[in-house]
């Protein structure tokens, strides 16, 4: 297959489409990805990529076409104008592409208009087209400045129901999507063949040693932004202060870091270490400290239907998860017996977890075992891969999606 993928996002950001692109690569199929600019997450466009540099690149096989781009930067405003540039400069960049492809598949993170170069490509060379959705929109902003009875959700809500309704398929990463997408977007299963298809974990994150120093380790990974409540991991470290023998990682950057930091500082916290970001590809030297993966989110209806792409990441390391976190994340470590959770910000009930963690070396090697079970059973990456082609090629061909 020749597979336009239309993604804001690509490497050397760290995003879960890079693997996608390399592996569909790898199994025969021609692929160009229409992009932006690197920025994320610090918001500023990276170096290497200004004034016009690498706007045509071939990585790992993956044909790569970058539209102009501002940075997101640190402020609401900033975010939109990035989104809108992307709308539209992304849509002009595909005018002038060749178009030669037989499918065209989004990566839909936020925002959903990350869509519309896609929607254009799709009706000008009537072709199918599938999304992807990792964010549902427009719910997503309302973990943001935006509520959900304001007049821009509104708005928000009209253009997000009409770019899904331009898709042929939508595969939802997560089971709790397909609820929202029925009961308030309105779009019926039998329409848009709403598929679940969860994310796989990078096989760099697979076979990972264990650093052994007498500590018990944490471990957080990811971005550190409002949704994700790393505030409650600071506050718990805080009460865990005179336990010598814990300590905490966060990996990770985003708009909250500074103020995670701040609080750790107020505290006069020693137990706790800020790493900012890394690659992918060096995120396994963080990995091996781990004695136990950690998890926070605030609650809401957005963050509870969401599964996080990391929890893909520490089950295939073979590690517990120990979490402050409701929704679906919290039934999957549960079905998973792979952990403990307590509610959302609830970080006196997390310290109190940690401790038991910490003092039941049989239960963190059973949690530990079954970690891995419940990620090669349920999101194993060869069947992952397979069933993307498997789903696109029948997209394709205009048949129902099994």
């Amino acid at each position: 297959m020749k597979v336009l993928v239309v993604c804001q996002h690509f490497y050397p950001e760290n995003f879960r489409i890079n693997d996608i692109c390399y592996e569909l690569v790898k199994k025969g199929h021609d692929v160009t990805i229409l992009t932006g600019l690197p920025n994320y997450p610090k918001g500023k466009v990276f170096k290497e990529y200004k004034w016009f540099k690498n706007r045509n690149q071939v990585i790992n096989g993956v044909k790569i076409k970058r539209c102009s781009l501002v940075g997101r930067g640190k402020s609401t405003l900033m975010m939109g104008i990035n989104y809108l540039w992307f709308a539209l400069f992304g849509s002009l960049k595909a005018l002038f592409m060749k178009k030669d492809f037989d499918v065209v598949y989004v990566f839909q993170i936020s925002p959903i208009t990350m869509a519309w170069p896609a929607i254009l490509i799709k009706k000008l060379k009537k072709i199918p087209l599938i999304i992807h959705c990792v964010d549902q929109w427009p719910i997503s902003v309302t973990v943001g400045p935006i509520k959900k009875e304001s007049f821009i959700y509104k708005i928000l809500y009209k253009i997000s129901k009409w770019t899904y309704n331009q898709a042929d398929t939508i595969t939802l990463s997560s089971k709790s999507f397909e609820k929202y997408f029925v009961n308030e977007l309105k779009i019926s299963k039998e329409d848009k063949k709403l598929i679940y298809y969860p994310s796989y974990a990078e096989s760099c994150y697979e076979n990972i040693k264990q650093e052994e120093n007498n500590v018990f380790d944490l471990v957080f990974a990811g971005n550190i932004g409002p949704a994700q409540s790393v505030e409650t991991i600071v506050e718990a470290a805080n009460l865990l202060k005179d336990e010598k023998d814990i300590f905490f990682h966060i990996v990770g950057d985003g708009l909250s870091k500074q103020d995670c930091e701040d609080l750790a500082n107020k505290y006069n916290l020693k137990n706790i270490e800020f790493y900012g970001y890394f690659p992918a590809e060096e995120m396994p030297k963080f990995y091996s400290k781990a004695d136990a993966f950690i998890i926070t989110m605030v609650s809401n209806e957005v963050v509870n239907n969401t599964l996080p792409a990391k929890i893909q990441s520490y089950m295939i390391a073979e590690k517990p998860i120990i979490g402050a976190i409701s929704g679906e994340v919290k039934e999957v470590v549960k079905d998973a017996k792979c952990g403990l959770c307590c509610e959302s910000l609830d970080y006196k009930s997390l310290a109190e977890l940690i401790k038991q963690a910490k003092n039941d070396k049989e239960k963190l090697k059973e949690w530990s075992i079954n970690s891995k079970k419940y990620y090669l059973k349920y999101f194993e990456k060869e069947k992952g891969i397979n069933d993307l082609i498997k789903r696109t090629e029948s997209t394709k061909r205009g048949e129902e999606n099994v």
